[in-house]
């Protein structure tokens, strides 16, 4: 099976991540959305908060991942990071459900454990719903915010048509022209400070489910996409859908990769992998670097890698919904210490239940209690 990112779609705010969900009104207006991923190992759950107003909007859930086993440490193996303080720069959202559970819980004894380690670290913001008529103003306000600090925000657009392969974060726009409109929008609101895009997750790892014909299409509004964000805004970091180190092998990923734009400084930055999932830092350090050396194209493409999940490593036998036994993973930063790796990322919002510990998608206390102490 493959590993897919997001496997839980729901409504409102990020589990250290942001979702900017759109709430019906048609004004230009702010708001988070909810996403989930398929792979037998965890990929992303749509995220949770928006700009203007606190929603319930999950992030993507674990990916299904393939079956073979995870790659045997080598003696070469970098040094596994551990949970710390992350880089003040990368921007902390001020609303998602982790943050709403904190404001209201003030006398409950998980309170401090989850807001210190969880709700106080910077997280990406998911843009999951498509609704044209509001999404430059939910971007923006997530931008601003970002550079009002002098801080990097993350943002996920996520509504690529038949984004999940009929799975349960089923949505995103009506066909590819939609599509290619609502990017328009979305980069018209990423302003012109530093900001990280993660441009759909499962886009291009969980491709197999299209035709030949569909899948180039898909990749050719995933290549313009990248140049659209990258001209309006030439301060954006644009990273590809890698998947995650248990999926496809580096060299299927590096062409699917070269076929979508990956490869083009004019659309992207590089890859980022282990979305919604649990995989060892490490072990996707290696991957993504085969994958990167593989795909050809600038020597300043680099990776980032989602952590939020990964402290003790993927399940046994493939566990992908709220495995017991998790912990949070290195905390957010752009100091790496590692040649080509940008960043590590909270992508997928910890304490956003697979839909297992709590509904897909929602903020659940007790699992996020077990993730950070």
């Amino acid at each position: 099976m493959v590993g897919v990112a997001s496997a839980v779609v729901a409504v409102g705010t990020a589990t250290g991540m942001i979702s900017a969900l759109d709430d019906g009104r048609d004004t230009d207006e702010a708001r988070p959305a909810v996403t989930r991923s398929l792979l037998l190992e965890p990929g992303p759950a749509v995220p949770t908060s928006s700009p203007s107003t606190t929603s319930a909007s999950p992030t993507p859930s674990p990916s299904p991942s393939s079956a073979k086993p995870s790659p045997k440490p080598s003696k070469s193996k970098p040094k596994e990071p551990t949970a710390g303080a992350g880089s003040a720069r990368l921007y902390r959202y001020p609303e998602s459900q982790v943050l709403d559970w904190v404001r209201t819980h003030r006398d409950d004894p998980r309170r401090s454990v989850i807001e210190s380690r969880i709700a106080d670290r910077p997280a990406a913001v998911w843009f999951a719903d498509f609704t044209p008529s509001n999404i430059t103003a939910r971007v923006r306000a997530v931008t601003s915010g970002g550079s009002a600090q002098g801080s990097v925000p993350i943002v996920v657009p996520y509504a690529i048509p038949q984004r999940d392969c009929g799975g349960a974060s089923e949505g995103g726009a009506t066909d590819l022209g939609a599509y290619d409109a609502w990017i328009d929008k979305f980069a018209a609101g990423l302003g012109s400070g530093e900001v990280i895009v993660i441009l759909e997750p499962d886009a291009i790892a969980q491709s197999d489910c299209l035709s030949a014909g569909e899948r180039a299409d898909r990749f050719a509004s995933l290549a313009r996409a990248g140049r659209v964000l990258k001209a309006a805004n030439p301060k954006a970091r644009v990273y590809y859908d890698a998947g995650h180190s248990d999926w496809n092998s580096a060299a299927k990923q590096a062409s699917l990769l070269r076929q979508a734009g990956a490869a083009s400084a004019a659309g992207s930055d590089g890859v980022f992998s282990n979305v919604s999932n649990f995989n060892r830092t490490g072990a996707e350090i290696a991957y993504v670097r085969q994958i990167l050396g593989t795909l050809g194209g600038s020597a300043g493409l680099g990776a980032v890698i989602d952590t939020s999940r990964n402290g003790n490593g993927a399940p046994a036998a493939g566990e992908w919904c709220d495995p017991a036994g998790r912990k949070l993973g290195q905390a957010p930063t752009l100091r790496t210490g590692q040649a080509r790796i940008d960043a590590y990322l909270w992508v997928k919002l910890p304490g956003e239940s697979d839909g297992c510990r709590g509904e897909p998608g929602k903020f659940t206390p007790d699992y996020a209690y077990d993730l950070a102490r």
